[in-house]
């Protein structure tokens, strides 16, 4: 598996047949989007949403967009940030040391099949070599799959919170790398 960072082009829009491919990657999770809110009707999530959701992601300073490919096939996403402090109400606080991980979206035809894991350990790993100590993510309330899955990955319980953007009750997870 590869990870490689969603690169804009020279005018600052994405490419159109990779945003095609995410776009299909949000579709397979219309359950995550029913749980967030994040598109008015995630049983049909478009090209155009999801362009616009990368490039309010991709707007933070330190944001990275990192795409995960198996045998050419676009499996994965992860959403990172590098830094802290640009929130002063949720996440992540300006005093916090550490990387976030905002999203992972795994294809969810392949789910159970491992892809988690194996990005979660490329983020990670990447959050290692920049010399970071642990990192941080935030699972919303009611998601109680995702909340057992980065419990399988080694995640503590760090506090109770709300997610940056919308403000949504989550608990806030850290593992020290």
């Amino acid at each position: 598996m590869i990870l490689l960072p969603l690169a804009p082009l020279e005018d600052g829009a994405l490419p159109g047949p990779v945003l095609t491919e995410i776009a299909t990657l949000y579709a397979t999770n219309h359950a995550f989007f029913e749980l967030s809110g994040d598109f008015p009707d995630p049983g049909r999530i478009t090209v155009e949403q999801v362009a616009a959701a990368l490039a309010d992601e991709l707007a933070h300073k330190g944001a990275e967009v990192l795409l995960a490919r198996s045998a050419g096939r676009l499996v994965g996403l992860a959403a990172t940030l590098s830094h802290a402090g640009h929130s002063s109400s949720g996440d992540p606080a300006s005093e916090d040391p550490d990387p976030w991980i905002g999203l992972l979206l795994i294809d969810a035809t392949a789910h159970r099949e491992g892809y988690g894991r194996a990005v979660v350990a490329l983020v990670e790993d990447r959050f290692r070599a920049a010399g970071r100590s642990g990192v941080r993510l935030a699972v919303l309330d009611g998601n109680e799959k995702a909340l057992a899955f980065w419990r399988s990955q080694g995640y503590d319980f760090l506090r109770r919170g709300a997610d940056r953007e919308a403000g949504r009750p989550c608990v806030v997870l850290r593992k020290a790398l």
